[in-house]
């Protein structure tokens, strides 16, 4: 059997070839309204007339019930750490430092997570229950971005108890 034969009948198990992916997003009335209020440097919610669940970003209807959801309104933009991850390895055109903290941050009043960013702290020194706040950017924008990321506040840990149901 010449090589080229033997070579035809190998699977091809990698390629490397750049690929691109373009796309245009309509983000709807909810999530337009939230991306509004967070170039106001505001985050909103809003709460199922239901099941009372606050979920940021605000949705027109209930994941859990079907129904519409409330109006929304403004929460705070601190809370606690649920769970977190600390990212030690580098991908292409990474812009972040490795070591940092990738958490889902559950904001006060609230019952649907935000990931994002923990900084302003040792990535060692992050916990479950951490009380953290958010840090603005300067010019704000229609984009989660717009929160550089979390830093810790300083307050007592939120008891497991409190917010073991999310986890």
């Amino acid at each position: 059997m010449s090589e080229a034969q033997s070579t035809e009948k190998k699977p091809v198990t990698y390629i490397n070839t750049p690929v691109a992916v373009k796309y245009d997003y309509t983000a709807g009335k909810a999530t337009s309204d939230f991306m509004r209020a967070v170039a106001q440097g505001k985050i909103l919610g809003n709460r199922c007339p239901q099941c009372n669940r606050v979920y940021v970003p605000n949705f027109l209807v209930c994941v859990q019930c079907a129904v519409p959801m409330g109006e929304p309104f403004e929460v705070p933009d601190s809370g606690i750490v649920l769970t977190f991850c600390i990212v030690n390895i580098k991908f292409y055109d990474q812009v972040l430092e490795v070591p940092y903290v990738s958490a889902y941050v559950l904001l006060d009043g609230t019952d649907l997570p935000l990931m994002h960013l923990v900084q302003e702290c040792n990535v060692n020194d992050v916990r479950m229950g951490m009380r953290v706040k958010a840090v603005w950017k300067e010019e704000l924008s229609p984009s989660l971005e717009s929160i550089r990321y979390f830093k810790p506040t300083g307050e007592p840990d939120a008891a497991l108890e409190t917010f073991k149901e999310y986890l």
